[in-house]
Parts: C-alpha cells; structure tokens; sequence
C-alpha cells in the first residue's frame, strides 16, 4: 500500500512538472514588420565587413601607382549586386510541374553562375597585374578566407581539410 502511495505521489508530480513546462509560452518570433529592418541592418554589417578585407588586403598587397586601376576593377566585381539574386520562391515552384521547377531552377542557377564567373574573371585579371610577392600575399589571404567561408578555419590554427 505504501509503494502504491509513493508512486501515484510520484506520477502526479512528474505529471503537474511537465504540464508546467508544456504551459510556457515559447517565444514569439519577431513580427514580419521587423524582419526588412534587421536583414537591411543585417546587410549594412556584411558590406561593411567586406569593405574592411577588401581594405586590409589593398594595404597587405602593398600596390603600386600602375596597379590602381586593375584594383579598382576588382574591388567594383568584388562587391555585393546593388539588387539581391533573385530566390526562388516556394510557393510558385510548388505549383509548376517538376520539368517546369526544373526548368526554374535552373535559370536562377544561371544567374549565379553569371555572376560568380564575372568575379573570377576579375580576380583572374587583377591578379595577372601582379607581381610574384603580391600574388603570394593573395594567396595566402584568398585561402584564409575562402577557407573561413567553407568553414574550416585556416588562419585560426586549423589545417586545410583536402
């Protein structure tokens, strides 16, 4: 009689725990009100990011007179397109048929691919203007960061994963 006791005691405390917990309100997301103001502000902190590595490596390059012109072609591929790549969106690639939504995202897949190309195309040409001790402190910046990117952290005491 006395386990039973104890164990209905037990389960109506385990019980009257997790109501408890069940009862919380989970936190409201923010409102989508808000949501233009923070991924503008969002963006302002990523451009301003950019523009600092794009500084730090014009410093660490040591440039000369004759390779400011090719900087600044780089540095204008190099930032972000005045309107975002377009997304698709969800709810209209829901509604075609998989050959269309194929179709589909393979065009928003050109578009990248256009402007990623347009890129390398600078970074080819600006890094042909230099000489043999800029290119290898543009390698080694460029590993970093498209390393940090992928994130595996070269310049923060890890190795490059093959």
């Amino acid at each position: 009689m006395k386990i039973t006791h104890r164990l209905l005691i037990i389960a109506s405390l385990l019980t009257s725990l997790a109501s408890t917990a069940f009862a919380q309100t989970p936190p409201t997301p923010a409102s989508d009100a808000q949501r233009p103001a923070r991924m503008e502000k969002m963006h302002q902190r990523m451009a301003e990011r950019h523009h600092k590595h794009l500084n730090e490596l014009k410093a660490k390059l040591q440039l000369q007179a004759g390779q400011d012109a090719s900087w600044t072609a780089f540095e204008q591929a190099m930032q972000a397109p005045t309107q975002a790549l377009p997304r698709p969106d969800p709810a209209a690639l829901a509604k075609l048929t998989t050959p269309e939504r194929i179709d589909q995202m393979q065009a928003f897949k050109a578009q990248r691919d256009a402007h990623m190309q347009k890129r390398a195309e600078a970074t080819k040409t600006f890094y042909a203007s230099l000489n043999a001790d800029q290119k290898k402190t543009f390698d080694v910046e460029t590993a970093r960061f498209m390393a940090h990117r992928m994130g595996q952290g070269i310049g923060h005491g890890h190795s490059m994963r093959p």
